[in-house]
């Protein structure tokens, strides 16, 4: 007010009749205030429509405030005409106005990216903390985030979510498998996979979790996050937080059905480019059969699926749980294949005392796989066959041409039955006390079975197996169980600007595995099926067997957190490992980690910044991992087994087979070793954007491979022993951005980059000794016996393509080759030193995004993943380009203009560019809000696998990284035993498209 005013205002006041009104006034105000106020009641919900205890409601200008309670409600009296703000950390400020007809009103807060990020909850394995404390690089996938769909592999939720780690899926039968690789691959005969935990258990099955039960997935990529968990961390940790109990009582079903099918196949010829390529050439030795046969199109068939999931939650101050029930039926693409699985899980809590410091945990989840596994050879021979040749003959019968791999595929896929079921269980229970105000002790114990029977009947009248042994029958099983127990005490403590934390802990664990099998050929009916296994009069050394195992992991680790005024974050760790599977000289083994990290815009020189840059934090580690998966219970004794040599026993007057030496002792042998240095930036701009930057070295020592050694002194020529060096090297980007963020319409997206150098250091030393080890064995293909694709050696990265390369084709079709000098030779002037690097299946770069947009009660959702500068070996194009298979089998279309005239030699002609990016999801919703408690009905479209970019010319280019990939190569076993990445062999399951449709409903009580 100036000072014009207040002379006015005083002068005014001097006079009665002023002074008299304003007292009236002041009356009546007061009057009008106490019968202005107006209680208004409501409840609060988050973003997916949970209630949210603890939220302030506040007056607006006013001190009168209040908090909601247990169950997300409130009560305040507030003035007609006024307005209440109501706030939670992590979620944008919400402001209501109140009027006259205001009584009780439903909230609903969304989220804050920036803030949520800085409160956000980690799991860091053994405990948790707020992601603004983390001094290791992990990441962070919520339920919200997770790849949606017809998932039959858990692990494809987190395909394109996380920079550096990668998810590759080489088949699109529902029942195979993905690989996973988190910053590159460290072993050459090891696992490369990361760890799995759920909810604390560390090294389960990831399909023992269904994606409708997973809150949120955490990524533990560098050593100093990861060293936690000692001889099992050097892959990377992936934790699993599952749904629990939580307060209130809900019900979920979210249901969906999809149809898919075949998006992509290998273009042969048909029955006429054939007939006129006959007519064209004037062949005398052609047979036409007179069909029209797409031998890949009788293999396919539309997969209709569905899955539904039923939820239901009750939680209260003191106790709580969560029971839900999932159904799966995915059809495959290609006839008799897909997988039906029933999975269910229940857990609860129960706190104890005045003070709530006792609490009880308690899990238990299982689930039932049942599927049929193809025989993959279908696909060489759906390649191979005439087109004319009719699929049934004129009798009705499978139609059967003789010829080399020639059998007729669909009678492969029709008379087999393959019947296979997987039983999966884990349990735990928790127990957590809190004592002396600063401590809290958890005792976790856990169990987990898994068990696989296989059951397999070959018919004699069924080609291949089936007529050469008279009927052929097999039962296998096979199971393991782990068996843990966890001890740790955890220690946290606030003085001042000091935040101290520290853990101790104690952790056992008991893997026992054991299966049998028996098979039997020769029966007299097939009437029996698989059932009857002494039905079967021919039996063979072999046809009956059975193994058991055993290894203890015996642990104790610490890890130690300070900070200082929320700028200074500093974290160390140590886990000490003694393992029955490591050598006698190396029964323990020392992971030890550390890091730091600098908030510095907390620092008062950053203050300027805060308009624009919310935070930034610099965090630097380093740690030791081991890998232990790569020794199996007994490889460092020296074994006896049974060989194939025999001796007479005079004492019983009979022949008995001999044991002899099977493998030398190595009392040397241990766990694969991982260094790695993490450098990370995280960072948030102007309230939009939030994203990290990591750049990290990884050198894996202690590679383990089987030398061979001299005869003698060892009774063995071979020998599992830690010799080599391997590196992985690169830079990772993760960016997240709100877009627009209005009332109505609302825009995010997420981005990962990744990019990741290998090279294998060192494969020798002075004990055992290897120049190059080859791989990628290319033996059973025509022409190809013997021969190997990759090579392993020091300076190049695992999955490298070593032979010759290609110069084109001369006038006369014929191929030509590069030689040493550069110079252009035909094949047989070729010799092994002209053999180079043709590239190798490792991706220069990974990419994943995703962007969601609202608009009123739509949503709309894209995601994409790729994979850039990986090459891979067509060997199917290889083999189907060879003029010598016309006219008895068929070929690519493109090969009748492609003027080759020589049988195809392995070369750069056939390695390919295999990188691509998918259209993975594109959905569609409407959430219609049922106006009860935050209940709500979503209904949505979605297609998946919409498109490939890529220039592959193959059916898919996402290709397997392993010749274990869920996939059986042919019967073709890699002779080396090692891994062949990159190799297209007629592995060739098409990927679908879906489209599908579906509802979530969500009943709040």
């Amino acid at each position: 007010m100036t000072s014009k005013n207040k002379k006015i205002v005083l002068h005014q006041m001097w006079t009665t009749k002023s002074v008299v009104f304003m007292i009236f006034m002041l009356f009546l105000s007061a009057g009008i205030f106490a019968q202005g106020k107006k209680k208004v009641s409501g409840t609060v919900y988050d973003n997916t429509g949970s209630v949210l205890p603890g939220a302030s409601v506040i007056e607006t200008g006013t001190k009168n405030a209040t908090s909601t309670d247990f169950d997300g409600k409130f009560t305040l009296d507030v003035a007609v005409g006024g307005a209440i703000e109501v706030s939670f950390i992590g979620s944008t400020t919400q402001k209501i106005q109140i009027n006259a007809n205001t009584s009780n009103i439903d909230v609903r807060l969304q989220n804050d990216g920036y803030q949520l990020a800085e409160v956000q909850v980690v799991a860091v394995g053994y405990g948790t903390q707020k992601k603004s404390d983390l001094t290791g690089a992990i990441s962070t996938v919520t339920a919200d985030d997770l790849v949606k769909g017809t998932i039959s592999s858990t692990e494809q939720v987190l395909q394109g979510k996380v920079a550096g780690l990668n998810i590759i899926r080489p088949s699109g039968d529902p029942a195979a498998g993905s690989t996973l690789r988190l910053r590159g691959g460290t072993s050459l005969t090891a696992s490369n996979s990361p760890l799995i935990v759920v909810d604390g258990i560390a090294g389960v099955d990831i399909n023992i979790v269904q994606p409708s039960d997973i809150k949120s997935v955490d990524v533990l990529k560098d050593a100093s996050a990861t060293a936690i968990y000692g001889s099992r961390g050097a892959n990377g940790v992936i934790i699993i937080t599952t749904k629990s109990g939580t307060k209130g009582v809900s019900v979920t079903y979210s249901g969906l059905s999809s149809m898919g099918y075949v998006a992509n196949n290998l273009d042969l010829l048909s029955a006429d480019q054939w007939r006129g390529y006959v007519r064209q050439t004037g062949n005398m030795d052609a047979v036409d059969y007179g069909g029209n046969t797409n031998w890949q199109k009788e293999l396919e068939q539309t997969a209709i699926s569905q899955s539904h999931t039923l939820s239901i939650n009750s939680g209260k101050a003191d106790s709580g749980f969560r029971m839900s029930l999932s159904y799966l039926k995915n059809e495959g693409v290609i006839k008799s294949t897909g997988l039906e699985r029933l999975s269910g899980n229940i857990n609860g809590y129960q706190y104890l005392g005045d003070n709530k410091n006792v609490k009880f945990d308690m899990g238990l989840f299982a689930n039932i796989d049942k599927w049929h596994p193809l025989d993959y050879r279908i696909f060489e021979r759906a390649y191979n066959l005439n087109p004319t040749i009719p699929v049934y003959d004129a009798n009705g019968d499978f139609s059967s041409v003789g010829g080399n791999i020639y059998e007729n595929p669909v009678e492969i896929l029709t008379n087999r039955t393959v019947d296979n079921e997987r039983h999966r269980l884990l349990g735990y229970f928790k127990t957590e006390v809190k004592f002396l105000n600063d401590f809290q002790a958890v005792a976790n114990i856990s169990l987990e079975h898994n068990a696989v029977q296989g059951n397999t009947y070959k018919p004699s009248y069924a080609v291949l197996e089936g007529r050469t042994e008279g009927g052929f029958a097999q039962k296998t099983y096979a199971e393991y169980t782990n068996a843990q127990g966890e001890l740790y005490v955890n220690y946290s403590k606030v003085i001042d600007k000091h935040n101290f934390s520290a853990l101790a802990g104690y952790s056992y664990l008991e893997n026992i595995y054991e299966g049998f099998g028996a098979q039997r050929s020769g029966f007299v009916t097939d009437a029996f099926s698989y059932n009857n296994l002494g039905a079967g009069y021919n039996y063979r050394l072999g046809d009956v067997y059975s193994y058991k195992g055993k290894s203890n992991l015996v642990s104790f680790y610490a890890r130690a957190n300070y900070g200082y005024d929320g700028k200074y974050l500093l974290t160390a760790t140590v886990r000490r490992d003694g393992s029955s599977r490591f050598g006698e000289n190396n029964k323990w083994g020392t992971f030890p980690s550390a890091s730091a990290a600098w908030r510095i815009s907390n620092e008062d020189f950053m203050s300027s910044t805060k308009e624009w840059l919310g935070s930034l934090k610099l965090r630097v580690g380093y740690g030791v991992t081991g890998n232990q998966d790569g020794i199996g219970e007994y490889k460092s004794l020296s074994i006896l087994g049974v060989g194939n040599d025999s001796y007479y026993d005079p004492v019983t007057q009979t022949w008995s087979l001999a044991y002899s030496p099977k493998q030398n002792p190595n009392p040397d042998l241990k766990w694969e070793s991982t260094e790695q240095l993490n450098i990370g930036v995280d960072f948030s701009l102007f309230n939009r954007i939030t994203g990290s930057f990591e750049w990290y070295s990884k050198i894996t020592s202690d590679l383990l491979y089987t030398y061979e050694v001299p005869q003698p002194p060892y009774l063995v020529g071979t020998m599992l022993a830690n010799v080599g060096e391997m590196s992985n090297k690169g830079v990772e980007l993760t960016l997240n951005a709100d877009i627009i963020k209005g009332d109505k319409f609302s825009w995010d997206a997420n981005l990962t980059l990744g990019h990741n150098v290998q090279k294998i250091e060192k494969l020798s030393n002075t004990t055992y000794e290897t120049d190059v080890i080859y791989s990628g064995s290319l033996h059973g293909l025509a022409g190809m016996s013997g021969q190997y694709s990759q090579i392993i050696a020091e300076g190049y990265p695992v999955g490298t393509f070593w032979g010759f390369r290609s110069a084109g084709l001369d006038t006369d079709g014929k191929m030509l080759y590069y030689n040493a000098a550069g110079d252009k030779v035909a094949d047989n002037a070729l010799v092994d030193a002209d053999k180079t690097d043709l590239g190798n299946i490792q991706p220069d770069l990974t990419l994943g995004i995703g962007m969601n947009f609202t608009y009123g009660k739509f949503d709309l959702g894209i995601s994409g993943y790729g994979m850039f500068g990986q090459k891979a070996l067509n060997a199917t194009n290889m083999m189907l380009n060879d003029p010598n298979r016309l006219p008895a089998y068929n070929v690519p279309d493109d090969f009748l203009t492609s003027g080759i005239t020589s049988a195809p030699k392995y070369s750069s002609y056939w390695i390919e560019d295999a990188s691509f990016f998918r259209l993975q999801t594109l959905s569609v919703g409407y959430t219609l809000p049922l106006n009860y408690k935050g209940s709500k009905l979503r209904f949505y479209v979605m297609g998946e696998n919409l498109a490939v970019f890529t220039k592959y010319k193959g059916v898919d280019p996402e290709i397997g990284l392993n010749a274990q990939d869920g996939i059986n190569q042919t019967g073709v076993m890699d002779l080396t035993g090692l891994a062949a990445p990159g190799i297209d062999r007629y592995n060739n399951y098409p990927r679908p498209t879906t489209i599908s449709v579906g509802l979530n409903f969500t009943l709040n009580n």
